[in-house]
């Protein structure tokens, strides 16, 4: 059941602590200091003989250990890189995506070329876990055989706060190389803070307003569940933004899916968008009478929400800048 609520999660543009493993200071190194030894969330250890310099990444990971200054050592991707429209998806906002060859397989979700992959020559495969220890587009079948080109390392976002999210991307790309005490990491850091300053004020100005966030598919209206998604939760619990809670979410909790004909179940004042589903998916509210009585959709009130976005302190800086940009332009 969890592998089709993922699938689901990527088809229908929705998404979304206990790290496992080593401490900082264990994590890597071992008797041979050249070689790579390292703990993933999900308590795998992986050792090397040597520390990877070949990187066949996830997407959106991709992106986030570009921002800690990775890029150069990945050597491919898989996933999503471009959105409904064609055009880059904001999940790998700051990614090339000419750059590295894309591996991803045309089958089912999940899928990879492996002869593909092969060809790359990957060290190692890095990508997120969202639920439990279900990969990030790598399905059961995929994984099998992705193993005997290179082991897999998983940051995993179950469970955790935007901020632990974070973190567990700078502890793995620590073990990678990246240099946390960069001027640019620094840098990101603070502009996290600064941003969510903004996103927290105008929370507060907001008055009574109420935000529904959700995203559309030909017959299901889906509206997500803040309690849930690490973004959400961190704008509603930590910044005030005032979001609804659906109180009936599907299986994983990540949203409740309601039929057009009760898209009016929850009031709301703005509308946050998934802004994967691009202009087709947009077009839908359009035409949906119902949801068409929700003073968002009279007035309007549409704000774009990258629902999967890179997971580093830089691409959230980023975001939750346009994000109050948005909302501010609703007051």
């Amino acid at each position: 059941m969890k592998k089709i609520l993922l699938a689901a999660l990527a088809a229908l543009a929705l998404t979304t602590l206990a790290a496992c493993g080593s401490s900082d200071a264990d994590s890597t190194g071992s008797k041979d200091s050249s070689s790579f030894s390292f703990t993933d969330d999900l308590g795998n250890q992986i050792d090397l003989d040597k520390a990877p310099e070949r990187l066949l990444v996830q997407s959106s990971m991709a992106a986030a250990l570009t921002d800690l200054g990775l890029g150069d050592k990945i050597v491919g991707t898989f996933g999503p890189l471009k959105n409904a429209d064609g055009e880059p998806d904001s999940q790998v906002a700051g990614l090339d995506i000419a750059k590295a060859p894309d591996v991803t397989g045309g089958g089912d979700y999940g899928s990879i070329n492996l002869e593909d992959a092969a060809e790359l020559k990957p060290d190692l495969v890095v990508t997120s876990a969202y639920l439990d220890d279900d990969l990030w587009y790598i399905n059961d079948k995929t994984a099998t055989d992705l193993k005997k080109l290179a082991p897999i390392l998983v940051v995993s976002f179950d469970g955790k706060t935007l901020p632990e999210l974070l973190d567990g991307t700078e502890r793995a790309a620590k073990a990678l190389g990246a240099d946390l005490e960069s001027d640019g990491t620094t840098a990101s850091h603070e502009a996290f803070t600064t941003a969510a300053d903004r996103v927290k004020k105008v929370s507060a100005d907001l008055g009574d307003r109420t935000i529904l966030a959700g995203s559309a598919a030909q017959d299901l209206f889906y509206v997500s569940n803040p309690k849930v998604s690490p973004d959400l939760f961190y704008w509603k619990d930590e910044l005030g933004l005032p979001l609804t809670v659906p109180d009936n979410p599907d299986a994983g909790g990540y949203f409740e899916s309601l039929s057009w004909e009760k898209a009016d179940k929850y009031p709301a004042d703005i509308f946050l968008y998934d802004d994967r589903i691009g202009a087709a998916g947009l077009q839908l509210f359009a035409q949906e009478k119902v949801f068409q009585t929700l003073a968002a959709a009279q007035d309007e009130a549409y704000v774009p929400w990258t629902s999967v976005a890179p997971p580093s302190y830089q691409a959230y800086a980023d975001l939750m800048d346009r994000l109050a940009d948005d909302l501010e332009k609703q007051l």
